[in-house]
């Protein structure tokens, strides 16, 4: 167990040999009920990670890079690393705007397919700094009272990554135009284990019918309660850590780092979700 309430660690299996279907099923089924993995010394490749990901789904391409420039790639490379020698200081443009990952959220809410696993690897980790931070919202939506759980179960909520990042600096518009804002249901159901949670964070713009006050009232106190500092579960990378994550029912976030001094590079992919979550 990495925290009392959710999250593993597990040895004994190297992600990047070969993976039988009853490998497969048995991360499927860690991750239905731990909903987070950490894979400690994984001797990670690209290629290793891509084959990975092909093998727990769909991969998810970048919506960065699609959106900016219309091409497909399956990899975002989170840090601040260029080359052997150089990397982007605090200043960079570049960082500013990866401080939206700062914020509780969950990996492509803001897509009418949102994301179902992110995988992570690190390859360069700061002495100080760069812990991510995840909480349960599964935990959260069971601490509910049976009215409250009541009243949220049929709502659903809109998702929009330019309200979030534009908060943080300001969006490309070709990337923005390929993200409009997107419905989502307010409680999600694992459908492995009939476990219900909430689905908020920083994406989560407003809920369908609600005035602009009590829809936002409803998402912080939401996201308040999954957030609350005992709940939280914070990583600190060590390099070869392959870590990966359950979109539909965790949030997290980045604390940040001092990228002047420290240097930090990991490769991510994403498995995506099996369809819009209005048909789950």
């Amino acid at each position: 167990p990495l925290h009392p309430l959710f999250g593993a660690r597990v040895t004994g299996i190297d992600l990047t040999a070969p993976m039988s279907d009853e490998d497969v099923g048995r991360i499927n089924a860690a991750m239905d009920e731990y909903s987070l993995l950490l894979f400690p010394d994984q001797p990670m490749t690209d290629e290793a990670q891509l084959t990975l990901t092909r093998r727990l789904g769909k991969p998810e391409p970048n919506h960065v890079t699609f959106g900016a420039t219309g091409k497909i790639d399956y990899f975002a490379t989170i840090g601040n690393v260029i080359d052997a020698q150089n990397k982007k200081g605090n200043d960079d443009a570049h960082t500013l705007y990866q401080r939206g990952n700062n914020m509780w959220h969950s990996d492509s809410s803001f897509r009418l397919v949102p994301t179902k696993y992110s995988i992570n690897h690190s390859y360069e980790a700061p002495g100080e700094g760069g812990i991510t931070e995840f909480v349960s919202q599964r935990v959260a939506y069971a601490r509910l009272s049976a009215s409250v759980q009541a009243k949220i179960d049929p709502l659903h909520v809109l998702h929009d990554y330019v309200f979030s990042r534009s908060q943080i600096a300001p969006v490309d518009p070709n990337h923005a135009a390929s993200l409009p804002p997107i419905e989502h249901r307010l409680v999600r159901t694992n459908p492995a284990n009939d476990r219900k949670n909430y689905y908020v964070g920083s994406h989560a713009r407003s809920i369908v019918g609600f005035s602009g006050i009590d829809s936002r009232g409803l998402i912080d106190e939401l996201l308040k309660q999954a957030t609350s500092p005992e709940d939280v579960y914070g990583h600190q990378w060590q390099v070869g850590d392959t870590v990966m994550w359950d979109n539909r029912c965790l949030l997290h976030r980045g604390l940040g780092y001092d990228a002047d001094r420290w240097r930090r590079l990991m490769r991510q992919t994403r498995v995506s979700g099996v369809g819009p979550t209005l048909e789950e």
